[in-house]
């Protein structure tokens, strides 16, 4: 995720505050294109990348590019490009990229061909330099199924991988910000081992689990005071691992791995399950200790 933020900066936040700078060889590409399991955060990502650049932010989906109305869509794509440019500097999102830019076929049928064409088009016009600054950005958890074309146009293919220990760690202090939460060191590294493979809203479903374990044992919830309710604990995480199984199975991992050796901008660091910096998660957080 740091060489994904990296990239991001470099490649949208820097430019849209110092355009004079990235110009020539130095332009920002047209297309940006966020892949990897779900539940990691590409949209997130894609939000605050535009907060962060001053630009205004349009989301789409694929159901709002598609119409049954011959000649519907091709215009919906343009109607977009064209309130893009008027409110420029902009960054159009298109999210599950896939669903309507998968790689083309002869089965394919006639409407889905004019839309992707017109895409293409549109995205072939864009510019990122000068006065005219609006980037496309897609995000896709299936970027073995794009078209090849597309794949060329959005030129950053940036890979968002599952959260490593450590980001793991930051996910789980800022879910349990504000609850009544007893955890000492030992505690977190055994939930923090027991948790890899788990996507970012995988570790949500987890807490939301686990917080209801001091819940389940009150028999009168309706009389009983909300200071009384005991802390959530290790033994709660540990139900709630049987509740709540990661969503990515290690197949589809390998395969998003092949799909960044072959076409992700490289340079992503390996994923640290080693030494990190933890401490006891509870009223009072403890010192920070290695392991």
């Amino acid at each position: 995720m740091k060489y994904a933020k990296r990239i991001l900066y470099e490649t949208v936040i820097l430019p849209s505050k110092r355009p004079d700078l990235f110009t020539g060889l130095r332009a920002p590409p047209k297309g940006i294109l966020l892949f990897g399991p779900p539940g990691t955060g590409k949209t997130m990502l894609a939000k605050a990348v535009a907060t962060e650049s001053n630009a205004f932010f349009f989301s789409v989906s694929s159901s709002t590019l598609t119409s049954k109305w011959v000649g519907e869509s091709e215009k919906i794509v343009r109607a977009l490009f064209r309130v893009a440019y008027r409110n420029q500097p902009s960054i159009l999102f298109i999210d599950e990229i896939d669903s309507i830019l998968t790689a083309r076929s002869e089965n394919e049928n006639e409407s889905s061909r004019r839309l992707k064409t017109e895409f293409m088009v549109q995205l072939d016009g864009a510019s990122t330099t000068g006065e005219e600054r609006v980037l496309i950005m897609g995000a896709t958890n299936r970027p073995f199924e794009l078209d090849d074309a597309v794949i060329r146009r959005m030129a950053r293919r940036v890979y968002i991988p599952l959260p490593d220990k450590g980001t793991r760690f930051e996910l789980f202090k800022i879910l349990l910000k504000g609850q009544k939460v007893k955890l000492d060191k030992e505690d977190v590294k055994v939930i923090l081992d027991r948790s890899e493979h788990y996507s970012g809203s995988d570790i949500k479903s987890l807490c939301k689990e686990a917080a209801m374990g001091p819940i389940r044992e009150v028999d009168d919830l309706m009389q009983v005071d909300a200071g009384k309710i005991r802390p959530i604990q290790r033994q709660d995480f540990l139900e709630a691992f049987r509740v709540c199984a990661p969503s990515v199975n290690p197949s589809s991992l390998r395969q998003y791995e092949e799909w960044n050796e072959r076409f992700g901008s490289k340079g992503e660091e390996k994923a640290s399950e080693e030494s990190v910096e933890v401490e006891g998660i509870s009223s009072g957080l403890g010192v920070c200790q290695s392991y």
